[in-house]
């Protein structure tokens, strides 16, 4: 799936769905949330923090869409075409990273 049928599937179930979008302010808000559960899992299960029982059963894979799920919300509001953000990005990165990393001794095996 591209990044654009993606936010156009996202705002096609907030229509059908979810009534309305939720202001930019409690999206970001739900974000940091999202990303916290997120946080949660890499921590305890590959962190050195031991995984409860009840974080055992957690899916990462979900709760990383749910990351873009409100990442994608918040683009669509703004009017953010994150297909296109995304190349100018790698692009960016590119131009200014492209020996960066190959010549940083702590990356190498």
């Amino acid at each position: 799936m591209k990044v654009s049928e993606a936010q156009k599937q996202v705002d096609d179930w907030i229509k059908q769905y979810g009534v309305k979008y939720f202001s930019e302010l409690t999206n970001m808000a739900m974000l940091t949330e999202e990303v916290g559960e997120v946080a949660r899992i890499i921590a305890r299960r590959y962190g050195e923090q031991s995984e409860k029982e009840s974080d055992k059963n957690k899916d990462l894979g979900d709760e990383l869409a749910d990351v873009l799920f409100v990442l994608i919300c918040l683009a669509n509001q703004t009017g953010i075409d994150l297909e296109e953000a995304l190349k100018k990005n790698l692009d960016k990165k590119t131009n200014r990273d492209s020996e960066r990393h190959i010549n940083n001794d702590k990356l190498k095996s």
